[in-house]
């Protein structure tokens, strides 16, 4: 979403409280703050480490489907991207509310560097071995 959004007056911050806010939507009104108390994740790593592959897939769809509504709505500025962007996770929420499915009580995803780590060590392992 970056590339596109930064096309078309958005800067750094603007940016960072686009994607918060469709979190927020996406998660029922959950801050990333929240989310991170929620997932037991602590302040100091980012909340996507510990989304399960479900979660990130739906952050992808809303993304995407913002992407393609700004450049097909030529939107233009923060807060019309924003509702866009809100818009679309509440969409991908409600979908997933109709399958039974709430992002914020699904379980965190094992420590995506922990499992790095791990993946290392077994590869060292393995050329050892």
């Amino acid at each position: 979403m970056s590339q596109n959004i930064y096309e078309r007056g958005v800067d750094d911050a603007g940016f960072g409280r686009i994607r918060s806010k469709g979190d927020q939507a996406l998660f029922g009104g959950f801050t990333t703050k929240d989310m991170k108390e929620r997932l037991r994740v602590k302040e100091n790593r980012p909340l996507a480490d510990f989304l399960p592959t479900l979660t990130i897939a739906a952050k992808n769809l809303a993304t995407e489907m913002t992407n393609y509504n700004v450049e097909q709505k030529e939107l233009y500025g923060e807060a019309p991207i924003t509702d866009e962007h809100v818009q679309n996770n509440s969409s991908v929420r409600e979908m997933l509310g109709q399958r039974g499915i709430k992002p914020e009580d699904l379980p965190p995803a094992e420590d995506l560097k922990k499992l790095e780590r791990r993946v290392k060590r077994d590869e060292k392992k393995l050329m050892k071995g």
